[in-house]
């Protein structure tokens, strides 16, 4: 497990990585109350919130970004294995600390996070949605960086503010969307089973009857709350994954692009080329 610290203004920040080859419980607890947002990398690491005789379960992490409210009472619990790896950045601030924020900052919090603000229990969840590519680029960015020492915590520092910005601006689209609550969920329930059938994805037809929801509202849903359009998610996931599975040597270019839906090698370099700028036998491991 690789666990980085540091503190920027009022927010205190925790980028914590971890591999497990068994089944092991990472679990944490608060040493105050705090309002966090918690952002998860390509690990879909498994998240339950403790408290009381309550718990929250969070079953597909993989891109989310979750607000919440905690107490001393809340523990925070990552079941780790060798399918699911975790890779989380957790941005936190203490409740009283929200006015000490500079530029205002903490006007946003009370219009976007209400609910955190004033919290009615011991872990309150606020609004959550997965990353649009601008922030999964900056999360991924940040666990794959190769800096040390006083160069990778200014490099943090950079990226973690550029991840607030973004996450505040979507919440701000999503308040004035009006994509109800049972709509969004279903959209979740989409992004999740795109993401399991990479190499043979459904139908828009029948991706939408799956989800309950017709292919209009799928559509132009989906690219409201995820930033992009149905199936041009699907390719970035797509590339994604054979870049992660080359990268690690887990796969030659071939079985990569067999494992995310392709049948023509040529088609899937160029369809790489594309999004990455080099083709995946230039892939440096």
């Amino acid at each position: 497990m690789t666990r980085d610290i540091l503190d920027i203004n009022d927010f205190t920040v925790l980028i914590e990585e971890a591999n497990s080859d068994k089944i092991t419980i990472d679990s944490c607890h608060f040493d105050e109350p705090l309002i966090a947002v918690a952002l998860y990398g390509s690990g879909n690491v498994h998240l339950s919130m403790k408290y009381g005789d309550k718990q929250q379960d969070y079953e597909n992490t993989m891109g989310l970004a979750l607000s919440f409210y905690a107490d001393e009472q809340v523990e925070c619990e990552h079941t780790v294995s060798v399918e699911k790896p975790l890779q989380c950045i957790v941005i936190a601030t203490s409740p009283k600390n929200l006015q000490k924020l500079p530029n205002n900052e903490g006007e946003l919090f009370s219009e976007l996070l209400g609910q955190l603000v004033k919290p009615s229990d011991h872990y309150v969840e606020g609004p959550r949605f997965f990353m649009t590519p601008e922030m999964q680029h900056i999360v991924d960015g940040i666990f794959k960086n190769t800096y040390e020492g006083k160069a990778k915590m200014m490099f943090f520092r950079s990226q973690i503010t550029a991840l607030l910005s973004h996450f505040f601006w979507q919440l701000s689209i999503l308040k004035d969307g009006g994509i109800k609550n049972v709509e969004r969920e279903k959209l979740y329930e989409a992004k999740e089973i795109l993401s399991n059938n990479l190499d043979t994805p459904p139908s828009l037809t029948e991706l939408s009857r799956q989800i309950g929801l017709n292919t209009f509202k799928l559509k132009k849903d989906f690219k409201e709350l995820f930033g992009v359009p149905v199936f041009k998610y699907l390719q970035n996931e797509r590339m994604t994954k054979a870049h992660e599975l080359i990268r690690k040597n887990e796969a030659t270019v071939q079985e990569a692009a067999w494992h995310v839906g392709y049948d023509s090698l040529s088609s899937f370099s160029n369809a790489f080329a594309k999004k990455f700028g080099f083709r995946p036998s230039e892939i440096k491991h």
